[in-house]
């Protein structure tokens, strides 16, 4: 491969140049720009068969802990690719591929996570959704309006551009496909990268980090963001049952409605932010939020129960566990002032933490995401998010993990419909540097000497 300028070849060297500053990497800088090239030239190659893989699954959506389908396509997929050793089955639905490099060297896993959502697509794709699941009992339209259909594809292109380099690597790629991130707490159910966590998904062999990427609505599309420490939150739903005794709303003093202490409740848990958290620890904001009061159903009768619902948001581990405990204190002691019972129970979702990227191995792949963008000016630090993803299960287990956002807005210079909304749409020539990021960042980890001594 052939480079038109110095600056391209730069961006190829700087992707491994923090590995060979250790001083322990298994190649050499020259060799490393080599593969990394090769690995860039294969994945421009792959993109049509990533955007055919991205259309079936796009055509075939599946809900949490359902993706049967997209499961088995995947394995059809990874078994044309040499040197792919796959697991089926792990929590439910899940994969797991792992490629071994001609060399010894560290473990890197790679994740896409595979489910869809209960959100009708509105659009006039020739590939739109018209496909419907069952979500809490009820059919539902179904749809990758969150662009995993994405994730997976862009993964199997990576997937095939690291077997074909499989001679040259010197470590091992785990390719980890994973169900149910949509899963949501308050259903009782763990997430899918929890739920695969607990059966070993990062053993055998010991995965040393794990990378992750996001595509988003935003522009301009191919452009990568990245942050080390806290980037997304955690998230915890709340839910606060009173219970009081109805009556008559001609004889209020009769009764004792539990009304009035959730009303009372849902103002209490406002400066819980305000003066009982400290933005300034663990990584940043927190929010509490109650977005739902249900009490009653006709004018002149008082009810004996209401509920209050909401969440949490989190950046800081510590915030978040104050919050939790301030709701539980605040709504018994409101609850009791009005002398009737409140019910707390949190559900912190199994799975949902504040996803924390290891700032070490962040910022070692700036190189590598410059390469994969073809310019440094389209990688860029992006500010933390109350947005929250599963990917955090991973690296609650002391693993680093490394988790990027990928731009592809199909608007030009303007931003698309938001992730989850039935609009949403993505300009698929993104995927071609999203496979570019996957390669580019394996290969680095690969070569870090960071990596080896964990």
């Amino acid at each position: 491969m052939k480079f038109r300028h110095h600056a391209c070849a730069f961006i190829l060297a700087a992707a491994f140049a923090g590995a060979h500053a250790q001083g322990a990497a298994p190649v050499t800088p020259a060799a490393s720009a080599s593969l990394l090239a090769q690995a860039l030239a294969l994945s421009d190659g792959v993109q049509p068969q990533v955007v055919e893989w991205r259309r079936h699954i796009h055509q075939n959506p599946e809900l949490a802990y359902q993706e049967t389908g997209t499961a088995k396509y995947i394995a059809q997929a990874l078994a044309g690719m040499p040197g792919v050793e796959i697991r089926t089955g792990i929590a439910g639905t899940g994969i797991k591929a792992v490629l071994r490099g001609a060399l010894p060297g560290p473990v890197v896993a790679l994740r896409a996570d595979m489910d869809a959502l209960p959100v009708e697509e509105r659009n006039d794709l020739p590939f739109r959704s018209t496909a419907k699941g069952d979500w809490l009992g009820k059919q539902v339209p179904v749809s990758h309006v969150c662009g995993h259909d994405t994730h997976v594809a862009m993964l199997l292109g990576a997937a095939r551009v690291l077997s074909s380099l499989r001679g040259q690597l010197a470590g091992t790629v785990v390719f980890i496909f994973q169900p149910a991130e949509e899963i949501g707490p308050g259903l009782g159910k763990s997430s899918g990268a929890m739920a695969m966590v607990r059966e070993g998904v990062l053993d055998n062999p010991k995965v040393d980090v794990v990378l992750g990427q996001h595509i988003s609505n935003q522009a301009p599309a191919g452009a990568i963001r990245y942050r080390p420490g806290p980037m997304l939150a955690s998230i915890d739903v709340f839910n606060i049952k009173f219970k009081g005794v109805g009556g008559h709303g001609a004889a209020p003093w009769a009764s004792n409605t539990p009304m009035l202490a959730a009303a009372e409740t849902v103002l209490g848990l406002q400066n819980i932010v305000s003066h009982r958290l400290n933005p300034t620890i663990d990584g940043g904001p927190t929010i509490v939020t109650t977005g739902m009061l249900q009490s009653g159903n006709r004018f002149n009768v008082l009810p004996e129960t209401a509920e209050i619902s909401g969440t949490i948001r989190a950046l800081s581990a510590t915030n978040q566990k104050i919050a939790q405990e301030e709701i539980r204190r605040r709504a018994t002691g409101i609850a009791a002032s009005y002398g009737v019972q409140a019910d707390v129970k949190i559900d912190s979702g199994d799975g949902y933490e504040v996803l924390v990227n290891d700032p070490q191995a962040t910022l070692s792949l700036v190189g590598a995401f410059g390469a994969a963008a073809g310019s440094a000016s389209k990688v860029s630090q992006m500010p933390a998010s109350m947005g929250s993803e599963d990917f955090g299960a991973f690296g609650s287990t002391g693993v680093p993990v490394v988790f990027w956002m990928l731009n592809a807005s199909p608007m030009g210079d303007k931003d698309g419909p938001v992730n989850h909304s039935p609009l949403f749409q993505v300009d698929e020539s993104a995927m071609r540097v999203g496979v570019r990021a996957l390669a580019a960042a394996t290969l680095s980890q690969l070569a870090s000497a960071k990596s080896a001594g964990r």
